[in-house]
C-alpha cells in the first residue's frame, strides 16, 4: 500500500481553555489536493504549522511521508521539512533579495555550487511563467507575482509536499485563478500531495473542477472535468470548532442543505 503523504490521527489541541483540533483524523493521499475551509480562527492555518512540527499537538500523531513527526525535536523536522514546500499568504519574500535570490535561498543554505542554483531557479521561475522577473526586487513586483516567486521558492528541491495558506487572499478574481492554476499544474503534471487553505468557494470549484495536461505542442492545457476524466484526487474538508463538520467532494459539499454549510456557501458566516 502506498503510505500517505500526510496523515492526522485522533490529534488535539487547546490554547488555554480553547479547544482548536479536537480528535480530528484525516489523510492526504499522494497526489491529491485537500482543500481545507472554515472560518478565522477554525483551526485551518494551526493545522499547517502542527505539519512544519512549528506546534506540537496535545493528544494524537501526525505522520509526514511515513515518518511520524509528533515528537520530534527541532533539529529532526529541519530533515522532515526539506520535503515540503511552504506557501505564505502574501508570498512572504524577502524585501532586500532580489527574486533570484529569494528562490535560491535554500539552495544558497545548503551551499550549492552556483551553476545548480541558477539551473534550477530557472527552472522554478519557468514554471510559474515568470522567466523575465529574475533580476527584479520584490518592491516592482504586483501581488500576484509575489504569490508567483513565492511558489517558485517553495519549489525549489522538488519536495512532494506543498501547503498552501490562503496564497490567493487579497488578489483580484484572475490572479486568483492564476495561482489555482499553479496548484492545479503541480497537483496532475508533478504529483504533489499538497493542502490547500481557503475561505473562497471560487478557489474550491477551479481547483475541484479544473485538470492540467500537456498538449502536442508541449504547452500545458486546463479541461474541464467531465466525460474524460472524474477527479478523485482532489477533496475538500471543512473545519467547525475544531471538529470536521463536512469531508467529501466540491460536488456534494454544495449539494449539503447543512444551515451552516450553506450560510459558509453564500458569504454569511453564522
Amino acid at each position: 500500500r502506498v503510505r500517505p503523504a500526510i496523515e492526522f490521527r485522533d490529534v488535539c489541541l487547546a490554547f488555554d481553555d480553547k479547544v482548536v483540533l479536537d480528535h480530528l483524523s484525516f489523510t492526504v493521499r499522494r497526489g491529491e489536493t485537500k482543500l481545507i475551509l472554515g472560518r478565522s480562527g477554525g483551526g485551518k492555518s494551526t493545522m499547517i504549522r502542527l505539519i512544519l512540527g512549528l506546534l506540537k499537538p496535545d493528544a494524537g500523531r501526525i505522520i509526514v511521508d511515513g515518518e511520524d513527526i509528533t515528537d520530534y525535536s527541532e533539529v529532526q523536522m529541519q530533515t522532515v521539512r526539506q520535503k515540503i514546500g511552504m506557501v505564505f499568504q502574501e508570498g512572504a519574500l524577502f524585501d532586500s533579495l532580489s527574486v533570484y535570490d529569494n528562490v535560491a535561498y535554500r539552495l544558497h543554505e545548503k551551499r550549492i555550487d552556483e551553476e545548480t542554483v541558477e539551473r534550477e531557479v530557472r527552472r522554478m521561475l519557468n514554471f510559474v511563467d515568470l522567466d523575465d522577473a529574475i533580476d527584479k526586487m520584490p518592491i516592482e513586483l504586483s501581488g500576484g507575482m509575489r504569490r508567483r516567486v513565492g511558489i517558485a521558492r517553495a519549489l525549489i528541491g522538488d519536495p512532494q509536499i506543498i501547503l498552501f495558506d490562503e496564497p490567493t487572499a487579497g488578489l483580484d478574481p484572475p490572479t486568483a485563478r492564476t495561482i489555482c492554476e499553479l496548484a492545479i499544474k503541480l497537483r496532475d503534471l508533478q504529483d504533489v500531495s499538497s493542502i490547500f487553505v481557503t475561505h473562497d468557494m471560487d478557489n474550491v470549484e477551479y481547483l475541484s473542477s479544473e485538470y492540467a495536461t500537456v498538449g502536442e505542442d508541449g504547452n500545458v492545457i486546463f479541461e474541464k472535468e467531465g466525460e474524460k476524466l472524474c477527479l478523485i484526487n482532489t477533496e475538500v474538508i471543512m473545519l467547525r470548532e475544531g471538529l470536521i463538520h463536512f469531508s467529501g467532494s466540491d460536488e456534494q459539499l454544495r449539494a449539503d442543505k447543512d444551515e451552516y454549510i450553506q450560510t459558509f456557501i453564500h458569504g454569511k458566516l453564522p
